[in-house]
């Protein structure tokens, strides 16, 4: 109880975060009901794992774009007013997605909103050292990540019954809803609160060129680089294949899908949650590598489970792995990056990391259909093997809070 009211007491003591917490929370509830509304959607339209596939595709695509091409205007713009525009867009295209006629259309809708998505995170994460001392950091970070993997907890299992009582534009309504209250929520933080320093610009080729120059000359930067990388084309292929893990190999329909979403879910804000204590008392880089491996086990044990009722367990598991390494991720890159290239770090890395997750979905699909999402989930599990021993590899020295080069900057 102690080590609870110390995470949570962040949320009395810092007011700006406390209303980046909440908006994160309320639109990820609607984002993750409205995710199981799409998949299934697009499920029941067209029964085609390359179709899922392509959903999941163009929801992150955009940030590869983002990140490759648009990755300065994150430090050179007022993070606040990204954000805010970033809601009330994704507020409009799930508006529009009750009217959607077919799965073309949906596909392109979710596009749309994953490129203001794409502006949304790295913003977000971006200002967040912003708003809390560096001590408080990793709790900060640990309570964001748990309130979006509560969320995971809560609304697939809402979304699928939803789904399966009424239709997914209920869900799409909702979600809409969560868009606006987020965009409001964070008009009331004060826009220095999220930005201490607005970036000058060399010019945009320059601005880029920095961004992925830092993250390819610090070691905290690189390790995410390459480890996410690795381990997010797992994960994709893993999301691919989970519906037709629950509805074919499981027949447990709707519901069942929802059922094992939400239980990634409690996994994810069990592990976000405790990473907070975990890094304070270990080197990030050590618990890095043994969360990668926790969710490998987790993912490939389910693959091996007669029923969607004895996975349940592995799908916990996995998820306490992933929310761990999720909040490693976002510490490794706010110490290794100072405020004026924040930005542009986290989209670069997000846009490399999306670049493999593209991958990942798009070759789950025919994958699936072929060989079953069994052997997809058994496969996931040897790639994120190899994933954490790179991370071992890359992080056995302890990373410092602050890099020299960073201290510089």
């Amino acid at each position: 109880m102690k080590g609870l009211r110390r995470q949570l007491s962040l949320l009395g003591t810092a007011p700006g975060f406390r209303l980046l917490f909440l908006a994160t929370m309320g639109s990820s509830l609607g984002t993750l009901l409205a995710t199981v509304a799409l998949v299934v959607d697009v499920k029941d339209r067209t029964n085609s794992g390359p179709w899922v596939g392509a959903l999941m595709f163009v929801e992150f695509l955009p940030a590869v774009v983002v990140g490759l091409f648009f990755g300065p205007f994150l430090d050179r713009l007022p993070r606040r007013g990204v954000m805010i525009v970033s809601d009330l867009v994704r507020f409009g295209v799930f508006c529009a997605l009750p009217f959607a006629t077919s799965a073309g259309q949906i596909v392109v809708l979710a596009g749309v909103a994953g490129f203001t998505t794409g502006f949304f995170r790295p913003a977000v994460y971006a200002g967040l050292p912003n708003l809390v001392a560096e001590r408080e950091l990793a709790r900060a970070n640990s309570l964001i990540q748990t309130s979006e993997n509560v969320s995971w907890t809560l609304a697939p299992i809402i979304g699928g019954a939803l789904v399966a009582v009424t239709n997914p534009d209920t869900a799409y309504w909702v979600n809409a809803a969560s868009f606006l209250l987020s965009a409001l929520l964070i008009f009331r933080i004060p826009a220095e609160k999220l930005q201490g320093i607005v970036a000058a610009s060399r010019g945009h080729l320059h601005d880029l060129a920095d961004g992925f120059a830092r993250v390819v000359r610090t070691r905290p930067l690189l390790t995410v680089l390459v480890v996410w990388t690795i381990a997010l084309g797992g994960f994709a292929a893993s999301n691919t294949a989970q519906v037709f893990l629950a509805k074919d190999a499981f027949s447990a329909g709707d519901f069942g899908y929802g059922l094992g979403f939400g239980c990634i879910g409690l996994g994810l804000a069990i592990g976000s949650f405790g990473a907070g204590t975990w890094v304070e008392r270990r080197s990030v880089g050590s618990v890095y590598a043994l969360s990668i491996l926790v969710a490998a086990i987790g993912l490939a044990a389910a693959a091996a489970m007669p029923n969607i009722w004895l996975a349940l367990p592995c799908f916990v598991l996995s998820g306490i792995g992933n929310g761990t390494a999720v909040v490693c991720n976002s510490l490794l890159v706010q110490r290794g990056a100072s405020d004026e290239i924040r930005g542009r770090v986290f989209t670069v890395i997000m846009s490399v990391n999306y670049a493999m997750y593209g991958v990942g979905v798009l070759a789950a699909g025919p994958i699936t259909d072929a060989f079953g999402p069994r052997w997809v989930f058994g496969g996931v599990g040897a790639v994120l093997v190899l994933a954490s021993l790179v991370a071992y590899a890359l992080g056995r020295e302890e990373i410092p809070e602050r890099t020299p080069e960073v201290e510089a900057a």
